[in-house]
């Protein structure tokens, strides 16, 4: 028993220190999700060695040393999206804003066929605009039979690679584009929303690719901080929402955030965890929307699941521009611009050589 305490408490510290390493390598970056199990697991492993064994001698004081301050590093992370600290977004204090407008953002997963279920909570909802991820030929089908009679306004780009992006707007796009910004089967989509007021922002919805099995980030990584150079270039304020397949205190989004100056409304108020939606234990904040200071906070909220592996988000925000100064913002010193240049150059590189790859095969080694 005591052994496997030992070994697992190293075992729990090393995936803690592990993600402090900045590298694209798949089995480092996967280990950003799962913080917060790992320092519950870590603080199970402490105190049950503690109670059970005490501290002996010096090796046992160093050891525990150790696994406190893997813990302690955990926390630093994950604690932010807790009430213990300060909110970064700011709520409206008007009681009916009047320069509002409410997003939902859904990975409806490829393979699901829930279609019915899913067109039932947007009707419940009704949100101003609707970002869906993931959709294919079939998804699109069957949506557009009833989302276009509601929503005048629409960008589509189907897929059935699972990087399909479907996006409906009641307020009138300018300026539309679905680019391809790092690998030629990814899209994002660029629009400029006017607001009931005539007030404009603009919007950028992504849906990178996520650390898995033998496929590292560089690629994500270019994607987002490619967004956050437009996002903080465009003469509009900026909202970036979409599945970002990383979650919300990794590096790589503190780097967005600080890239483009834009806040995330879940600092200080809960993780709002999308995913997995099938499995209870295992759940991240997958699906973001940041946005520029001059937006307030009306409403967040995760909405019921529909038969996809992700939670839909729903936010309400208001346009507030003379309140702008009142909301702090990440900002982005000498070495985060130069971090940001080289990840994003790194990741087109990658990026040129999966496109050449899809269309030649893999270069023999």
């Amino acid at each position: 028993m005591q052994n496997t305490l030992i070994i697992l408490g190293f075992v729990f510290s090393l995936f803690s220190f592990l993600p402090l390493i900045s590298s694209p390598l798949w089995w480092i970056r996967i280990l950003d999700f799962p913080r917060l199990h790992i320092a519950i697991l870590l603080t199970l492993v402490l105190v049950a060695y503690a109670a059970l064994y005490g501290v002996q001698d010096i090796g046992d004081g160093l050891m525990l040393l150790v696994w406190v301050v893997a813990l302690v590093n955990e926390l630093r992370f994950i604690i932010h999206f807790t009430p213990l600290v300060k909110v970064e977004a700011l709520r409206t204090e008007h009681k009916t804003p009047a320069n509002a407008f409410t997003m939902m953002i859904s990975n409806v997963r490829m393979v699901n066929r829930e279609y019915d279920r899913f067109l039932k909570l947007v009707q419940e909802v009704h949100p101003d605009m609707l970002i869906m991820n993931e959709p294919d030929q079939a998804w699109h089908d069957h949506v557009c039979k009833v989302l276009d009679k509601h929503y005048p306004y629409s960008i589509k780009k189907p897929l059935d690679n699972t990087y399909g992006m479907l996006f409906w707007s009641k307020l009138k796009l300018h300026e539309s584009e679905i680019r391809f910004m790092v690998e030629d089967d990814i899209p994002s989509f660029y629009t400029c929303v006017e607001l009931p007021s005539g007030d404009k922002f603009s919007l950028f919805t992504v849906h990178p690719q996520p650390p898995r099995l033998m496929l590292n980030t560089e690629t994500r990584e270019a994607e987002l901080l490619l967004v956050a150079k437009q996002a903080k270039k465009v003469s509009h304020p900026a909202v970036v929402a979409g599945d970002l397949n990383d979650v919300a205190w990794s590096n790589t989004t503190k780097l967005f955030k600080e890239i483009s100056g834009l806040i995330d409304p879940r600092v200080g108020r809960g993780f709002y965890n999308t995913y997995n939606a099938h499995i209870p234990i295992f759940r991240y904040p997958l699906d973001h929307v940041f946005y520029d200071p001059a937006f307030r906070l009306v409403s967040l909220r995760r909405l019921p699941a529909f038969g996809s592996d992700h939670f839909p988000m729903l936010v309400t925000l208001n346009y507030e521009p003379h309140r702008e100064h009142e909301q702090e913002h990440p900002r982005a010193d000498q070495e985060d611009k130069q971090e940001a240049n080289e990840l994003i150059q790194e990741g087109l590189e990658k990026g040129e050589e999966r496109s050449q790859e899809k269309q030649n095969g893999p270069r023999a080694k």
